[in-house]
């Protein structure tokens, strides 16, 4: 199962895929998928990508477009041509100037950030 995560799978430029993409390894995206990506490895989104779904990964690196919630265990990393339409929740963000996203985002453990913020309401 280890030889798994080393799959690379890639959507060029000017492909398109509509349906759920799901895989234990990396995904270099430059196309269009219409549908939820999931990797349990890392996903790159080139300046010429678009994700018109839900994006989940452990780390992920995205230049494109995304219409949807973004969902990155471990690290996420906005490049300057960004664009995000939805939600962010990761571990650790990076941010180049120029991205930009609309939505609201979290950090941490999505349990540990909601019971935080109960108690800060509590306590006002």
């Amino acid at each position: 199962m280890d030889n798994l995560n080393d799959a690379n799978n890639i959507i060029g430029e000017g492909s398109s895929l509509k349906g759920n993409l799901n895989t234990s390894g990396n995904i270099r995206l430059e196309g269009k998928v219409t549908g939820d990506i999931s990797s349990a490895s890392k996903v790159v989104c080139g300046e010429t990508s678009i994700v018109d779904g839900n994006l989940t990964a452990e780390n992920a690196e995205i230049a494109g477009k995304v219409t949807g919630k973004v969902i990155v265990s471990d690290v996420l990393i906005l490049k300057s041509t960004a664009k995000i339409q939805g939600d962010i929740s990761t571990n650790n963000l990076v941010i180049e100037s120029g991205a930009s996203f609309n939505g609201a985002c979290s950090m941490g453990e999505e349990e540990e950030s909601d019971e935080e913020e109960s108690l800060g309401d509590n306590e006002q």
